[in-house]
């Protein structure tokens, strides 16, 4: 009998066939990598995590509580906050960001984060935004994953802090304003405002910017009273 003959694909069908294979190759990659977790510094969920703002860290009886859902929101001053505690966690640990466009590296680098134990993760859709997540808390190698709000119902909120709270992963929601399902589901909530801006060099058409006065309160903290608040500079750095 004559052999069968191998099926002839179109130029699309061969595309679309390399591209799978491209994403299977990738997935495995990333199943290979997360069983090799056990060689990876994984988190430890004693004791509070400092953020290294001074401020914050005194405002929060010592530092953010491990394996909570933390959201910071206000109309100014949440990126500069989150900057901070960002360069202060990456001082000993590994941090993910989930990046919706609007990460702007130099500006980590400028508030004194070490970019090299930044895990910047591309995620559009909500529902990408929530897949990373789920795959970072589970992986437990960062201490700390990053990312903006998205609207979602209450029970996705509620599942994230349960696995928050298991892995002993700090999940820090960057929000204008916190909805009703990310509070509740929340161990901690603090909002942020700008108060006195800061200038430099001379008054007039030829002074520059250099900072404001940044207001910290905390909304919410299931261990401490809430109704405290903390100032802070968040000023830009001498251009050397």
């Amino acid at each position: 009998m004559a052999a069968l003959a191998s099926p002839v694909l179109r130029p699309a069908q061969a595309e679309r066939a390399r591209e799978g294979a491209a994403k299977r190759e990738a997935f495995e990659a990333l199943k290979a990598a997360l069983n090799a977790r056990g060689q990876l510094p994984s988190v430890q969920a004693d004791g509070l995590i400092p953020t290294a703002v001074p401020q914050l860290d005194e405002l929060l009886g010592g530092g953010l509580p491990p394996g909570s859902v933390a959201a910071v929101e206000g109309a100014a001053g949440r990126w500069s906050l989150a900057a901070g505690i960002v360069a202060g966690i990456t001082r000993r640990s590994l941090v993910a960001i989930l990046d919706d466009g609007a990460l702007y590296p130099p500006a980590l680098a400028e508030a004194g984060a070490r970019l090299d134990r930044i895990m910047i993760v591309p995620a559009g859709t909500p529902y990408a935004n929530l897949r990373a997540v789920d795959l970072l808390l589970r992986a437990r190698v960062c201490r700390m994953v990053l990312m903006p709000a998205v609207p979602v119902r209450d029970a996705v909120w509620t599942r994230l802090a349960k696995l928050a709270h298991r892995s002993g992963v700090v999940l820090l929601v960057i929000a204008a304003r916190a909805g009703a399902s990310l509070r509740a589901s929340a161990e901690l909530c603090v909002h942020c405002s700008a108060e006195r801006v800061a200038m430099r060099g001379s008054h007039g058409l030829w002074s520059n910017f250099s900072g404001f006065e940044l207001c910290v309160g905390v909304g919410k903290h299931r261990h401490m009273l809430c109704g405290q608040t903390a100032y802070m500079d968040a000023r830009l750095r001498e251009v050397q």
